[in-house]
């Protein structure tokens, strides 16, 4: 339950779907907008961004370069048009964290927006020694898979149903990575409690009170974004 008390747990209501392409001039532009300021608390440490639905890694761009001017060693995705769930792309995920890994000779940090997070989660689960944390933005990984207003249109372009996912893992198992599931109560497209989750699903929810589309190009949604990241890193290292 969320949001005032009232259910959660399904769909988000027509009237948040029709509000979430107020938010898409903002991801068209982040590739050129100035990143974010912040302390240096990245240290170096590799981070991948991956892409929502339909998305590539522009619209993460400023996600990206604010977590670079954090101090964040920031790789792309290069899933290109992130439209469905890709056992290659998968495998070229795995490909791309082990150089990182390699790369900075530290494990990594993994940010998901929506359906990106589903590869996040299980590229988290499947090498728990190359990652250290993994944060999902509105990624519906828990629940029914349909509280959401995409399922159809994934089910439209994929080859497989939103019930059988062809991921070596079940995104809703928690990895053994720190686990941060970012979940807004406005989203207009994914059922806010879908990604909340419950506790024993993550470690953490963190509420952000932005649309689903704004969720990682909104500057105040970036900002609370990379803080958090920060935070929890540091809390994480010296405990």
């Amino acid at each position: 339950m969320g949001g005032g008390g009232s259910d959660d747990s399904k769909a988000p209501p027509l009237i948040r779907w029709l509000a979430e392409p107020l938010a898409l001039p903002k991801i068209a532009v982040a590739p050129f907008r100035k990143p974010e300021p912040s302390e240096p608390i990245g240290n170096g440490r590799p981070a991948l961004v991956l892409p929502g639905m339909a998305s590539g890694d522009g619209s993460t761009a400023l996600l990206r370069n604010s977590l670079s001017e954090a101090g964040f060693h920031t790789y792309r995705s290069s899933l290109g048009r992130n439209l469905t769930i890709s056992p290659a792309k998968f495998a070229s995920l795995e490909t791309v964290l082990d150089r990182m890994v390699q790369a900075d000779g530290k494990r990594a940090v993994l940010v998901g927006w929506s359906l990106g997070g589903f590869y996040a989660r299980v590229l988290a689960q499947s090498h728990p020694s190359k990652v250290k944390l993994v944060a999902t933005l509105g990624t519906p990984f828990s629940g029914d898979r349909r509280a959401n207003n995409a399922w159809r249109l994934y089910e439209m372009i994929a080859d497989h149903g939103v019930d059988s996912s062809p991921l070596p893992d079940d995104p809703a198992v928690k990895p053994e990575a720190y686990t941060i599931a970012f979940w807004s109560p406005v989203d207009g497209i994914v059922a806010p409690a879908s990604a909340r989750g419950v506790e024993t699903e993550r470690d953490e929810a963190v509420e952000l009170p932005f649309r689903h589309f704004e969720l990682g190009c909104s500057r105040r949604s970036v900002r609370k974004i990379v803080e958090t990241l920060g935070d929890r890193l540091s809390a994480i290292d010296s405990a």
